[in-house]
């Protein structure tokens, strides 16, 4: 226990000093940051409690998005029954008892198909009851329910990811909240409106072909067709109507084959517009409709509104076009960051909107440094009253402790907020409760008439254990907290785990270190303990 190799001791001090070398840019402005070698620049981020920002609370709408696949459902239905020549009447998406689900009703001339074989061939997650083999309501299964809210909800989140790291805010906090609910904190962000903006917009992105049969008339009098449904545009009449267009409600392409959106402007106009490119898949695709409907207007719809519809003049095979529109530059980026990001598959609904002024986030500044700076002072001078010259090895362990903390969670891109701050100091005073633990065992073995040298080795051998096992216990309980635990709680588990093994670090080995250098360079007859 007294013996270290010449390769320990310079490791053990090389990383004490890299740690402390690493700590210094969380203390550091972000100017002078940013000036830093990109190695050495990480630093640990202040949450919403610390420099102020927003906090909103949003909510997935699953049930819009059932209602979306039961209307793509009803589509898939109408198609087959034809295909099979059954007939049918009042086939719909109707909300019964809380419930959506598709209903229709045979014609007796079809009563005797197999709808069930039919139906269970064009989606197997089907839950389908009927009466007397003519009315029939269907719905999705608890299984299809429950695999497709969790997906929804995780692909929520990775999209509203990309929306807010691509507006230049700097580490985000969002997190999945029960079911349907998705926290996001950005700190540092004073007006969330363009941001609320950005989440409040599905993004879903269709090429229709415009329906050339249908009149201005039928138009503003609703009169369409089936499978023609009639959207409102960007563009206004001179009588300052809003432009309608009747677009087929078939899918001709859909926006989720794109890969990259940017903003260009226009070489005849010179106003901004919007440059897209598809997949392989995408340009193939597009390639082929506009070669089979030259001459014929085709409809860009963006979240059931229709951007532009211009009249394709010639086969676009490179798979790419712009969208052209009444843009500025800011909502020619806002639209390019929306499409790069992807569309949302259910639309979003702030519920909660809570705002924190940076006053009261340097309040809370001053109150975690003060409760710290009392807290380690108070445990500084017990240690030195107590142990002396051994409680000041204890003292320095700790500070170091206390940088390489800090250090690791700068280079994991930690958010640090005022329970994080309670964390390092638990972690701090646990730190110096195992050099209690062995400094005690020490006078019991100099009490018991042992040697300064065998005392020494005796009080680390003899309660490692102990400091092992009720470190082990504590990182436990930090990584229940953190599996089971949101938000804040995370963060305080996350800074105690860390704090945990760099404790058990800085007891096992940084002080020994110290103690045992000490004992070689002064031979002492006696410990000052």
């Amino acid at each position: 226990m007294l013996h270290f190799p010449k390769w320990k001791i310079f490791a053990i001090v090389g990383s004490c000093l890299l740690f402390v070398l690493l700590s210094i840019p969380s203390f550091l402005p972000k100017q002078t940051r940013d000036k830093l070698p990109l190695w050495l620049n990480h630093s640990v981020n202040l949450g919403l409690d610390l420099q102020g920002g927003s906090h909103l609370l949003l909510e997935v709408d699953f049930d819009t998005y059932i209602r979306e696949q039961l209307s793509k459902l009803t589509d898939d239905i109408r198609s087959k029954f034809r295909a099979e020549k059954i007939g049918y009447r009042g086939l719909s998406v109707n909300k019964e008892n809380g419930e959506l689900n598709v209903q229709f009703t045979l014609r007796e001339d079809s009563a005797t198909a197999d709808i069930k074989k039919l139906l269970n061939d064009i989606n197997p997650d089907l839950s389908i009851t009927t009466q007397d083999n003519i009315s029939y309501n269907i719905s999705f299964n608890d299984k299809f329910i429950k695999t497709e809210r969790l997906r929804v909800i995780e692909q929520s989140l990775e999209i509203i990811d990309r929306r807010v790291n691509e507006t230049g805010t700097k580490e985000p906090i969002i997190q999945r909240q029960g079911d349907t609910r998705i926290v996001l904190q950005v700190p540092g962000l004073a007006n969330p409106e363009h941001l609320k903006q950005l989440l409040g917009r599905t993004a879903k992105m269709t090429f229709h072909m415009v329906d050339e049969t249908v009149g201005m008339e039928d138009i503003e009098r609703g009169t369409v067709p089936s499978g023609t449904r009639v959207l409102g545009g960007d563009e206004k009449h001179t009588d300052g109507r809003i432009a309608k267009y009747a677009i087929q409600s078939r899918v001709m392409l859909s926006g989720d084959m794109l890969v990259d959106a940017h903003t260009v402007f226009d070489q005849q106009s010179g106003e901004p517009v919007v440059s897209f490119r598809f997949n392989p898949a995408g340009a193939k695709k597009f390639a082929e409709i506009t070669s089979e409907n030259i001459g014929k207007p085709f409809a860009i719809v963006l979240d059931n509104k229709v951007i532009t519809a211009p009249v394709i003049r010639s086969a676009i095979i490179g798979g790419s076009g712009i969208i052209s529109g009444n843009f500025t530059v800011e909502s020619a980026n806002d639209l390019s960051l929306l499409l790069r990001a992807g569309a949302l598959p259910a639309p979003l609904k702030i519920i909660e909107e809570r705002s924190v002024g940076p006053s009261l986030g340097a309040d809370s500044i001053k109150a975690g440094t003060l409760a710290s700076v009392i807290g380690i002072g108070l445990v500084i001078i017990f240690m030195v009253v107590f142990y002396g010259l051994f409680g000041l090895f204890a003292n320095v362990a700790m500070l170091i402790n206390a940088f390489m903390t800090i250090t690791l969670l700068g280079m994991f891109s930690a958010t640090l907020t005022l329970p994080g701050i309670a964390g390092i100091v638990l972690t701090v005073g646990m730190a110096v409760d195992a050099n209690v633990l062995i400094y005690e065992r020490m006078r019991e073995e100099v009490r018991n008439g042992k040697l300064p040298h065998v005392a020494i080795s005796d009080g680390f051998k003899m309660a490692f254990g102990t400091i092992f096992d009720s470190h082990v216990t504590t990182l436990v309980a930090a990584l229940i907290l953190y599996y089971f635990g949101t938000g804040t709680v995370k963060g305080f588990a996350v800074t105690l785990a860390i704090g945990i093994l760099c404790s058990l670090y800085t007891a096992v080995l940084v002080t020994r270190l110290m103690v045992v250098s000490w004992l070689k360079i002064k031979k002492p007859k006696t410990l000052p303990i």
